[in-house]
């Protein structure tokens, strides 16, 4: 695995790095953890970790993605906007790419709307399985993240499961060369 923790006050948050220990969720934070199944075997491995590392998950779900790297590592800033309009500046925090487990995540910036730290991981378990998780803490940061509440929480339940359901459509349908 391959941790970087650039300079903490960049962040909008003090426990940079903290979703590598899934479950760990710091006090004040929601916790959120989407766990998708998306096939057999190592080819739907490949071609999913490819997709996940090179942006094409998120890109092909009609987010928009403007990143500082073809591929995630850590310190590339990622600007993420969502329906055009809402942007969100993160930071790739660590990275881990291993026979069966490949993946990163990304922390956020001042100017996010909300405040924590979102992981994407593929994993292929022992029987061959595949899996996606999607592993974040997070808090509202903008007042409009603030006052959606449960909606706001239900949006990014929604986003990760949408991520689960892309990122099988790319790796069993062979939408991703690997």
């Amino acid at each position: 695995m391959t941790v970087s923790y650039p300079d903490p006050k960049d962040f909008t948050y003090a426990d940079v790095g903290a979703t590598r220990d899934e479950g760990f969720c710091p006090p004040g934070f929601r916790p959120m953890n989407v766990r998708t199944r998306l096939g057999e075997g190592e080819d739907v491995f490949r071609r999913a970790s490819e997709a996940v590392l090179t942006w094409e998950m998120h890109r092909t779900m009609g987010v928009g993605i403007d990143a500082g790297a073809d591929r995630a590592a850590p310190g590339v800033d990622v600007t993420v906007t969502l329906a055009g309009m809402i942007k969100a500046p993160c930071r790739v925090v660590w990275t881990v790419e291993e026979p069966r487990r490949v993946g990163w995540a990304y922390g956020t910036l001042p100017g996010h709307p909300e405040c924590g730290e979102e992981s994407f991981v593929v994993d292929r378990t022992g029987d061959g399985t595949v899996w996606l998780t999607v592993n974040a803490f997070s808090r509202g940061a903008k007042w409009y993240a603030k006052a959606g509440g449960p909606a706001t929480r239900g949006f990014q339940h929604a986003y990760a499961r949408r991520c689960g359901t892309v990122l099988r459509n790319l790796a069993t349908q062979g939408g991703v060369e690997a």
